[in-house]
């Protein structure tokens, strides 16, 4: 006997709405797939939506239970972000699903079956964004012209709900740009922490990276679906140029992503520049210091070798002598400061303006 986590699959939830062929769209809702699975057989054409607890270990499970190949989710998510595979009888694609907040982008894997009459998704807990599709999904069914081939009314609804993901993946772009304009403000206030800047600045780098990344992988996705090689796919060209719109959308957001990292570069210079003023400030006040300890230093050391040598016994001199002696000191130390201020302008060594 299987093992009992086998049999039932941590499924929380699961939406389902077929066309029969009567014409009238029904929508069923339950917590396990032996709920739905009886309305599958003998339909048009039937989307299952299935939450799981967790994705690696219960999408294989659910696809199995729903009459796919076995080795189709293990495909999948040997993938980088999305994948596609063909297995003759069905389809499987895992596009990512992403959700941002601020800067921080997390990204949840949502799997996509097909095969005759079936279409089924597969996601966790935390992806939403089917939630919409799923309230007016018997009208999509019903728009669908009975008289058209199967796999065209697969694709149809395929391209539906690859249109609802990506709409919610181009929404974390707005979070990234809010967030862009956030860190210009930072850098207008000149009394921001380098080192925060500087964070934030990197952050916002690497959710750049990390979000086209994503883009590119559902465009492969994408790609791998437009010529309709699949048997499950249509070859309809006029259903296909549906595919080819959703390329072209994603095309444009990965545009307006390096347009974003063209900005970011930007800012990135701005930085640098601040940080090159900052040190040249810095480098202007140590020049000026170590000038002045110069001028000070021969000021004091010239002096100090005339009284050093004259108080040497062998010129024997006594209090009568302290009036010049005095003078003496007094002259060689203004003499020498001003021969050691006119020498270091003279090399250029003096700044001419501090800020």
């Amino acid at each position: 006997m299987a093992p009992q986590e086998e049999l039932e699959p941590g499924v929380k939830q699961v939406f389902c709405v077929t066309m029969p062929p009567s014409g009238n769209p029904v929508k069923l809702t339950g917590t396990s797939l032996d709920d739905v699975i009886p309305s599958i057989n003998g339909s048009l054409i039937t989307w299952i939506n299935c939450t799981v607890g967790d994705v690696r270990k219960d999408a294989p499970i659910v696809s199995s239970k729903l009459g796919f190949d076995p080795n189709i989710i293990p495909t999948l998510l040997s993938g980088y972000h999305a994948a596609y595979e063909d297995f003759g009888i069905c389809v499987g694609i895992m596009v990512p699903a992403v959700a941002v907040s601020k800067l921080e982008l997390d990204i949840y894997p949502l799997f996509i079956l097909l095969r005759k009459d079936l279409i089924v998704t597969i996601h966790g807990e935390k992806v939403k964004r089917l939630v919409k599709f799923s309230r007016y999904a018997d009208i999509v069914l019903r728009k669908i012209p009975q008289n058209v081939a199967w796999n065209d009314r697969l694709t149809i609804v395929l391209t539906r709900i690859l249109d609802e993901n990506n709409e919610k993946n181009f929404e974390g772009l707005r979070s990234i740009e809010e967030q862009g304009d956030e860190i210009g403000r930072y850098l207008l206030d000149p009394s921001t922490p380098r080192d925060v800047l500087g964070l934030e600045i990197y952050k916002m780098k690497h959710a750049l990276i990390t979000y086209l990344d994503i883009l590119w992988s559902t465009l492969d996705v994408i790609n791998s679906l437009r010529y309709g090689d699949a048997d499950v796919i249509t070859d309809d060209p006029k259903i296909l140029k549906r595919i080819g719109l959703l390329a072209d959308d994603i095309t444009r957001q990965i545009s307006l992503s390096e347009q974003m990292s063209t900005v970011l570069a930007s800012g990135l210079e701005v930085l640098q520049s601040i940080y090159n003023n900052q040190l040249q400030v810095l480098n202007n006040r140590m020049a000026l210091v170590i000038t002045w300890l110069t001028i000070l230093g021969t000021a004091v050391l010239v002096p100090n070798t005339l009284a050093t040598v004259l108080s040497n016994p062998a010129y024997a001199l006594t209090t009568r002598d302290a009036p010049w002696f005095t003078g003496l000191i007094i002259l060689s130390t203004i003499v020498s400061t001003w021969l050691a201020y006119a020498w270091v302008k003279r090399k250029g060594w003096m700044p001419a303006k501090v800020e």
